[in-house]
C-alpha cells in the first residue's frame, strides 16, 4: 500500500501524551481498556470510546481489554453482556482479555481491609440522607461523621460482619477517610462499599456487599496494568480519588487517567436511563429499534461498522464538550454506501402507468448496472412491459414550468428503458389520479433518442407484472428538539414522523432474495437494507440520498 493510500489516524492530545510516554520510555507498551457497565445496550457515544481505546491500542501496537463493570447487580443482565460483546465484534475490534470487575471482588475486599488497617477507611452508620447533609456544599465544608473515629479494630470487625451478610441493606457503608473540608466534594470521605444483598449474574449470592465504581475502577485498571485509563470529562473531578486510592493501597501499577469530551449528537439522547425509558414506555420497538442511537439500532437500520468508525474518526477527540450535527454521521454512511450499495429500482408510492402503444403481452429484458462506477459489481436483467409503476410524486396534474417529470403532454426518460409521454390520466370517484395513460417511443431504447432530442427528467419504475410487494420503513430523527435531554420532559419532543410505514411498495423481483447483509440504493430514493427481524419482506431506509434536515438545523441555530 502506498503512503497516499494509507489512512493515518489524526493526532489528538491523548495520542500526543501516549507518544511522549513511549518516547521517554515511561512505558514499553500501551495497555488500554473499554469498561462498559452491562446495564443497557451500547450507543453511538460508546462507539467513540470503543474506537478510541481499541484504536489507540492498534495504532501503538498495544493491547486493549474489554472489561465489564458489573458491580451493580440489580441493574445488570447477561443479555446486555452478550449484546456488548456482539457490538464490539461487529465494529471489528478484538480484545486482548475479556475481564469483569467481579473477577476482582476478593482483591478489592483485601485492599479495603488494608485501608482500614492504615486508618484510611471506616464503617459509617449514617443514612444516605444524613451523609448528604454532612457532606456540605460547594461553598461550605462538610462535617465529620460521628463514626469517623471508630477504632481500627471495630472497623475491621464491622466490615467482616458486613461481608458475612449480618446486616440489612443500608445499615452501614465503608467510607474512605480523606478530607471533609476538601474543595472537591468527591474527596469528602467517599463511599467504598455498600451492603446490597442482590444476586449477581456471575458470583451468585457469594457477596452481600459490593464495591463502588470509583473504588473498583482504579484498582481494576491497576490489576490489569492499564497504562492509560481513558474516560469522559464527567470523571475529571473524580481523578484525585482515582489517584488517592491507588497511592494508598500501593497497587503494583498506577495507570494515568485522561479525560476527553463525550459524544453529544444533536436530536439524540444517549443516556442509558432515558433510552431505557423510551423502551419501557413503548415509544420505540426495543433497544434495537432503527430510530435508536444504539449500535444495535444503527446496525438494524443499515449503518456499517466502517461508517461508524469513520464518523468517530471525523469528530476527533477533544477536551471541550460540543454538539455534533447528525449530518456528520449521515455523511459517513452515505459515503460508505455510495461505494458498496447495489443499485435497484423500488417504487414506494406506486402509481399505475399503461403504455397504450406498447405491444400487448410483450416483455423485454433490459440490462442495468448494479453500480454505475464499479464494473466488477456486474449487471442485472430487469423486465419491461406494457403496464409499469412509477412514483406518485413523479406526476402532477397541474405542473409548474420547472417540473421536469410527468404531466399531460410532457416527456420523460424511463431509467434503462424508453422515453414516454403522458397523454391522459384516470381518476377514481374521490378525484384521485389512479392511472396514467402514456405512449412510448420505440426508437429510444436504452434512454437516448436517434433524433437527438433531449428530455430533462429521468424517473425510475418497475414492471407491474413482475414487481414484488414489500413493506418499506422510512426512518427519521427520533426527536424534533436539537437537545432533547436539556428539556423538562424529553418525551414531549418525540418526532411524530420518525417512522413512516409504507405498505405494498413495488420492487424489482430480485429483491425477493435480498440478504440482510447486502445494502441497496433504491435509485432516487435512498439507501435501504432488509430488516433483520421481520417475518415479511421489509426494508428499512438507512439514510436519504441528501440531507433533508439542513434547513431545519439552520432554523434552530
Amino acid at each position: 500500500m502506498s503512503a497516499e493510500d494509507e489512512k493515518i489516524a489524526p493526532t489528538n492530545f491523548i495520542r500526543n501524551i501516549i507518544q511522549d510516554d513511549l518516547d521517554s520510555a515511561k512505558h514499553q507498551a500501551i495497555q488500554t481498556r473499554f469498561p462498559p457497565e452491562p446495564n443497557g445496550y451500547l450507543h453511538i457515544g460508546h462507539a467513540k470510546s470503543i474506537c478510541l481505546n481499541f484504536g489507540i491500542a492498534e495504532d501503538f501496537a498495544g493491547k486493549c481489554n474489554l472489561r465489564f463493570d458489573d458491580t451493580n447487580p440489580e441493574k445488570e443482565d447477561i443479555e446486555y453482556v452478550n449484546a456488548i460483546i456482539d457490538d464490539v465484534k461487529w465494529l471489528k475490534f478484538d480484545w486482548d482479555k475479556l475481564q469483569y470487575s467481579s473477577d476482582y471482588f476478593q482483591p478489592l475486599y483485601d485492599y479495603a481491609i488494608e485501608l482500614i488497617k492504615q486508618g484510611k477507611a471506616y464503617v459509617d452508620s449514617l443514612s444516605a440522607e444524613e451523609i448528604r447533609e454532612y457532606r456540605g456544599t460547594l461553598t461550605e465544608p462538610g462535617k465529620a461523621s460521628p463514626d469517623r473515629n471508630r477504632s481500627i479494630e471495630e472497623n475491621l470487625d464491622l466490615f467482616a460482619r458486613m461481608r458475612a451478610g449480618e446486616f440489612e441493606d443500608g445499615k452501614y457503608l465503608l467510607r474512605a477517610k480523606i478530607d471533609m473540608a476538601s474543595p472537591n466534594i468527591n474527596m469528602r470521605d467517599p463511599a467504598l462499599y455498600r451492603i446490597k444483598k442482590a444476586h449477581h449474574q456471575r458470583t451468585g449470592d457469594d457477596w452481600p456487599i459490593y464495591p463502588m465504581y470509583d473504588y473498583t475502577h482504579c484498582i481494576s485498571d491497576a490489576i490489569e496494568e492499564i497504562t492509560h485509563s481513558l474516560c469522559t470529562l464527567e470523571f475529571e473531578d473524580h481523578r484525585p480519588l482515582y489517584d488517592w486510592v491507588l497511592d494508598e493501597v500501593k497497587t503494583p501499577a498506577h495507570p494515568r487517567q485522561i479525560e476527553f469530551a463525550r459524544l453529544q449528537l444533536k436530536y439524540t439522547i444517549t443516556s442509558k436511563r432515558k433510552l431505557n425509558q423510551l423502551v419501557i414506555d413503548n415509544h420505540v420497538d426495543g433497544w434495537d429499534d432503527p430510530r435508536m442511537p444504539t449500535i444495535s439500532g444503527l446496525r438494524r437500520r443499515g449503518y456499517t461498522p466502517e461508517s461508524i468508525r469513520d464518523f468517530c474518526n471525523r469528530i476527533g477527540v477533544t477536551k471541550k464538550d460540543s454538539f455534533i450535527e447528525v449530518a456528520v454521521l449521515e455523511n459517513s454512511i452515505r459515503e460508505d454506501l455510495n461505494e458498496r450499495a447495489v443499485r435497484v429500482m423500488g417504487v414506494l408510492r406506486p402509481l399505475k402507468v399503461t403504455i397504450k402503444n406498447y405491444p400487448d403481452g410483450q416483455v423485454e429484458e433490459l440490462t442495468a448496472k448494479n453500480h454505475p462506477q464499479k464494473e466488477e459489481m456486474g449487471t442485472r436483467s430487469i423486465n419491461f412491459s406494457k403496464v409499469i409503476y412509477i412514483e406518485r410524486d413523479d406526476f402532477m396534474e397541474d405542473a409548474p414550468k420547472k417540473f421536469f417529470r410527468l404531466s399531460v403532454g410532457r416527456e420523460v426518460r424511463l431509467r434503462y428503458a424508453y422515453y414516454i409521454t403522458c397523454t391522459d390520466f384516470v381518476k377514481d370517484d374521490n378525484g384521485e389520479v389512479i392511472e396514467l395513460i402514456c405512449s412510448y417511443d420505440p426508437e429510444t431504447k436504452g434512454g437516448s433518442s436517434p433524433d437527438g432530442r433531449k428530455v430533462k427528467g429521468t424517473i425510475h419504475w418497475v414492471s407491474a407484472e413482475h414487481a414484488i410487494d414489500a413493506q418499506v420503513n422510512l426512518y427519521d430523527r427520533l426527536f424534533t428538539h436539537p437537545n432533547p435531554a436539556s428539556t423538562e420532559d424529553f418525551s414531549e419532543h418525540l418526532n411524530p414522523e420518525s417512522l413512516t410505514v409504507l405498505e405494498n411498495c413495488k420492487l424489482e423481483p430480485a429483491l425477493a432474495d435480498a440478504r440482510i447483509d447486502t445494502h441497496y440504493q433504491f435509485e432516487r430514493t435512498g439507501y435501504f437494507i432488509k430488516d433483520s427481524k421481520a417475518d415479511n419482506l421489509m426494508f428499512n431506509r438507512t439514510v436519504t440520498l441528501r440531507d433533508t434536515w439542513a434547513k431545519l438545523d439552520k432554523q434552530n441555530q
